[in-house]
């Protein structure tokens, strides 16, 4: 089981979601089917909330699995969701359908990252993109953001950096806001503040290349002397019941253009 504790109240960690998803006390008892009176004594301390009452208050604060548990113990309930190394048995289905998705995406890219986007899962096409990246960046546990941004990763050969790079600090934002977690803040703090990588300059203007009409912000990166361009979605698993797989996320990477879709499935590795 996670060995989230918390040493406050379950009523101002509740409190503490509440007002992070700007709800009032009334519009939280109207979703919950309870009262505002009662939300504020549970808030409060003075009220004692069911095992039941804090699991639908999580559920209608958008409360990550993980911090559920912390609401649980702080309430004095036993954790409802464990937590199981990704290699544990009952994970085993599991993993051979993330690998069979994964392979069964080539030639486009594809990973699986966890909540601090340490890569957990890659396929072929992701390793190719990588190629050449210097040793320390390689080095397990690899982490997407810090390849992704780091001067001497896969920022130089990002043909539109900026943007790229403002999408990914936007989205660690978002996660922040989200779930508290200070692994998460610590690696946004590092990336963040990554010098740019020497030569690019944020004001170039596009190349005509640049110009064709995309449907989404693509990552454009230089890969063996040419431009890929592909457009990403990300995936995560719906109801989960374990803390490590709630924190899966599955990217892919589709093609933007024309182009990209032609090199990728000319590749010897991917056209047998």
């Amino acid at each position: 089981m996670t060995s989230v504790v918390s040493d406050t109240g379950v009523g101002p960690l509740l409190r503490g979601w509440r007002e992070r998803r700007r709800l009032s006390q009334l519009e939280l008892a109207l979703r919950a089917d309870s009262s505002a009176r009662h939300i504020s004594f549970v808030e409060t301390g003075r009220s004692r909330p069911s095992e039941e009452m804090v699991l639908k208050l999580a559920e209608h604060l958008e409360v990550p699995v993980r911090e559920r548990n912390a609401l649980l113990l702080a309430a004095g309930y036993a954790p409802r969701y464990a937590e199981s190394p990704l290699d544990a048995p009952r994970l085993e289905t599991l993993r051979a359908g993330i690998e069979q998705l994964l392979q069964g995406y080539e030639p486009y890219p594809a990973l699986v990252v966890d909540g601090s986007y340490t890569v957990v899962a890659a396929n072929r096409a992701i390793g190719m993109l990588l190629d050449g990246l210097p040793e320390q960046l390689l080095t397990p546990p690899l982490n997407a953001m810090r390849i992704t941004l780091h001067p001497e990763g896969l920022a130089p050969r990002i043909r539109n950096l900026p943007e790229w790079r403002g999408h990914l600090l936007h989205q660690m934002e978002r996660q922040i806001g989200l779930a508290r977690s200070e692994s998460l803040r610590a690696l946004y703090a590092e990336v963040k503040a990554y010098p740019p990588p020497p030569g690019s300059d944020d004001s170039a203007a596009p190349a005509p290349e640049d110009l064709y009409p995309y449907f989404a912000l693509p990552l454009r990166i230089e890969h063996d002397g040419r431009v890929l361009s592909f457009v990403s979605s990300i995936s995560t698993f719906n109801t989960p019941l374990d803390v490590t797989v709630a924190e899966l996320a599955i990217e892919t990477f589709l093609p933007a253009d024309p182009a990209t879709v032609a090199y990728l499935q000319s590749l010897p590795a991917f056209s047998g």
